[in-house]
């Protein structure tokens, strides 16, 4: 392929995943799930002037438990920043906080391309299959259900796969030739900026870096070849060659990240994410809205061997079926048999870089997080895995094309027939954004009814503008523009002992129970009284779809 067609392949993949992308965002209204809505939260309140502060407080783990709340205890800042760039411009509207990640996730496709094109260059195929395995793959990755649907919504998911998956092509080209990887090298110095703008999107940076750590120190005598050879053949370069493989990347990646640990560390009082340790011990997924009960290692370990094997098998499952499979079917499957029975592909250079960084949050997400990863640890750091399925679904396809032709005597080249079928099932499987978009309206309807069904059930605007206790805190903060707390799966007493403290007088529920609430409200006893029913949906004012509003009267 001609550089001349290379970049007008990039360009087409391009403009074809920005086109479906724009369509899908436009359907889209409102910030679901609720990570996003406090990604678009703090974006907005940024571009305000606010500075980067959330009006919700749904974790009490990290101090200081104060509204506003200093933004991004736990998560990163790169996300806001991105969707703030196109809503100075813009307006603060959801759809302008969209632009940033629908521009920066139609760049997945074009990765997803190159990363098939290197490994048709390593398995040397013919030019006509090389350009059908590596197109066939941009344009499936372009209306991929996970990588589509993420690549609409201004959350972490996608910077990090496009950072996750950049770095691991320039791994690939560094390792070619290691020995020429000076101090200076421009590709080390890239790698190490990717590792800086990856660390500012996800935690799990981390197993990006460890990654490359793993195969910088595995790292070979290069012959400057293109077919991969150079990964795995060679004797082993010097100790110092590797060190500096690994170095340099680091300290340019520390570069870019060390000013954010800087702050966390003048906010918090602590430049790590304090989170982390808590999401680790949790016991169920509510935990993360602990307050008077927070996660401790005791009451984790008092859950026997039983709930410590369990809780891990329960995570894999989440994380291999709910996460990567389902989401991408059939493609996912057929990826995943192709890559553990095609040893040419899983051994190849080309994706080595972007399986071991698999297998590594795989393994991390599933034993160190088993609980929290069936909330979305997993999920969010899984796009670069969905691209590693969908090259190694096309590579797969392509091999049995290729030997089923072989053995009909078929004269024609039918290596399209791959590609169509998995840009086909994708496509359609991705229609199903139809009805995510129809719950995202009815979220938004749900909370534009609420402030004036409030108002009419004769609840104060004092009462209102108090921070507010609910189980949609993020939802709440971000669509009512009120202060909002996270309600802990806790008893009534804790829940009282929080609205003293942050002057609560409003508890408001979700049509959808979660935890103990409202189920606790009917248990009977003293405290529950302190929480009295408000008649929403009374004097006029529409119903508010199933919220349910209690005013908070004992002190």
């Amino acid at each position: 392929m001609t550089r001349r067609e290379a970049w007008l392949t990039a360009g087409g993949l391009f403009v074809v995943a920005l086109a479906v992308r724009a369509i899908v965002a436009a359907a889209i209204p409102f910030p679901t799930p609720e990570d996003t809505a406090y990604y678009y939260g703090v974006a907005r309140n940024l571009v305000e002037g606010r500075g980067l502060v959330s009006d919700a407080l749904w974790s009490y783990q990290t101090p200081p438990l104060v509204l506003p709340r200093p933004a991004f205890e736990v998560w990163l800042p790169l996300p806001s920043i991105l969707a703030a760039i196109p809503m100075l411009l813009l307006g603060t509207g959801f759809h302008a906080a969209q632009v940033g990640t629908v521009l920066l996730g139609s760049l997945v496709p074009v990765l997803a391309w190159r990363l098939a094109a290197d490994l048709a260059i390593e398995l040397r195929l013919p030019p006509g299959r090389a350009r059908t395995l590596a197109i066939g793959s941009g344009l499936t990755a372009a209306v991929s259900l996970p990588l589509l649907l993420h690549g609409v919504l201004p959350d972490s998911t996608t910077p990090f796969t496009v950072f996750a998956l950049a770095a691991c092509l320039l791994m690939t080209r560094i390792l070619r030739d290691p020995r020429a990887a000076s101090v200076r090298d421009p590709r080390l110095l890239g790698l190490g900026l990717l590792f800086g703008l990856a660390s500012l999107t996800r935690n799990e940076f981390a197993w990006l870096g460890l990654a490359w750590v793993v195969i910088a120190w595995r790292a070979r005598q290069g012959t400057g070849a293109r077919d991969g050879a150079s990964l795995a053949g060679g004797a082993r370069l010097p100790v110092a060659a590797r060190r500096r493989l690994i170095l340099v990347p680091a300290i340019v990646g520390a570069v870019v990240l060390v000013p954010w640990l800087v702050r966390d560390w003048l906010v918090f009082g602590n430049p790590l994410p304090g989170q982390a340790v808590s999401n680790a011990l949790s016991v169920t997924g509510f935990d993360i809205f602990a307050y008077a009960h927070p996660p401790t290692l005791a009451r984790y370990l008092d859950q026997g061997v039983g709930f410590l094997v369990g809780s891990r098998v329960d995570g894999f499952v989440h994380n291999l079926v709910d996460v990567l499979l389902l989401p991408s079917f059939p493609v996912g499957i057929v990826g995943l048999i192709a890559l553990a029975l095609m040893s040419r592909v899983r051994s190849a250079g080309a994706l080595r870089p972007l399986a071991i960084l698999g297998a590594i949050t795989f393994a991390a997400t599933t034993l160190l997080f088993p609980v929290s990863t069936t909330w979305g640890t997993f999920l969010h750091a899984a796009g670069p895995v969905h691209v590693l399925l969908i090259v190694g679904c096309l590579a797969g396809l392509d091999a049995a094309i290729a030997r089923v032709g072989h053995w009909r005597g078929w004269t024609n080249p039918v290596a399209w027939l791959g590609p169509t079928l998995t840009i086909a099932t994708s496509a359609l499987f991705s229609l199903s954004l139809a009805s995510y978009g129809a719950q995202a309206r009815d979220v938004q309807a749900r909370f534009a009814a609420l402030g004036p069904a409030l108002t009419a059930a004769g609840v104060s605007a004092a009462d209102q503008a108090a921070p507010v206790i609910t189980d949609f805190p993020i939802w709440y903060a971000e669509a009512m523009r009120r202060p909002a707390l996270a309600l802990p799966d806790e008893s009534p007493v804790d829940v009282l002992g929080l609205a003293g403290r942050f002057g609560a007088r409003l508890l408001i529920l979700g049509p959808d129970p979660r935890g103990s609430w409202p189920a606790i409200l009917a248990s009977g006893g003293p405290d529950v009284a302190c929480f009295q029913p408000v008649p929403l949906g009374t004097a006029g004012s529409p119903p508010a779809d199933g919220t349910r509003a209690y005013r908070i009267r004992c002190p």
